[in-house]
């Protein structure tokens, strides 16, 4: 789609960010193409996600580790790669994570674990690079899975049924199989209860790249969840827990 603009300054390139080899390989590609490799690049939006569900128990140590790999280590690896010339340019780092990066859900521990570790990676970064005139920014958009197709009907069952019968038995015994049946009904609820406008996201981005003093986080949500992040980040926990505990 990028590519049929037909634009002699849009590049299009498909990397892999879980491979070492395919980002350096981006950075050289980059590098080539930059007007003045020696001025550096102005912004990087780091966007890559993948999202799943699942309670602890139902989730494998292999599941955890997919997910991580894309979220967290894939931000870290192209953030490395290309920081250099982002410092060099004085430029901007977006990374886009989640609500989830703030609040914990049930159900959702790997997600929101790969997204806390890039809202901490985010702000070690931007403590770090204040020094070099370097900006970094975060994008916590709120349930957009409609818009993204991050999470489809289909890829949810096959989460689910991945789910159950990488379970120990002990654990089925103990849930039953209408737990997790009950848990992908509920999945399929919260898709179909998402927003399907990307523009709040999208206009959040753009201001994190031009803006003369960008935010530290954005925070493009729907009222109820904007409501729900602040409550239970600013109440006592005891309080948010009765509130919004599952």
């Amino acid at each position: 789609m990028l590519e049929k603009k037909k634009c002699e300054r849009l590049k299009v390139l498909q990397m892999n960010i879980c491979s070492d080899e395919e980002v350096l390989q981006a950075e050289e590609f980059v590098r080539r193409h930059l007007r003045d490799p020696e001025k550096g690049l102005w912004g990087m939006v780091n966007n890559a996600g993948i999202s799943t569900f699942g309670e602890v128990e139902f989730t494998s140590m292999a599941h955890y580790k997919e997910v991580a790999d894309v979220n967290l280590w894939g931000t870290i690896r192209v953030t490395k790669a290309f920081l250099p010339l982002i410092r060099r340019a004085k430029g901007r780092v977006v990374n886009v994570t989640s609500m989830f990066g703030r609040i914990g859900i049930s159900g959702q521990s790997a997600y929101c674990i790969s997204n806390y570790g890039m809202e901490a990676f985010s702000d070690c970064l931007r403590y770090e690079q204040q020094r070099w005139g370097v900006s970094v920014s975060i994008i916590e958009p709120g349930n957009c899975i409609a818009a993204t197709d991050i999470l489809t009907r289909d890829r949810i069952e096959n989460i689910a049924h991945r789910l159950w019968n990488e379970t120990d038995e002990v654990v089925q015994e103990d849930y039953g199989k209408g737990y997790i049946d009950r848990q992908t009904m509920a999945m399929k609820s919260f898709c179909t209860s998402s927003s399907k406008d990307m523009s709040s996201v999208i206009n959040a981005i753009t201001d994190a790249l031009t803006s003369k003093y960008p935010y530290t986080r954005y925070e493009p949500m729907d009222a109820y969840w904007w409501i729900r992040l602040h409550m239970m980040t600013y109440l006592p926990t005891p309080v948010a827990d009765w509130l919004y505990g599952n």
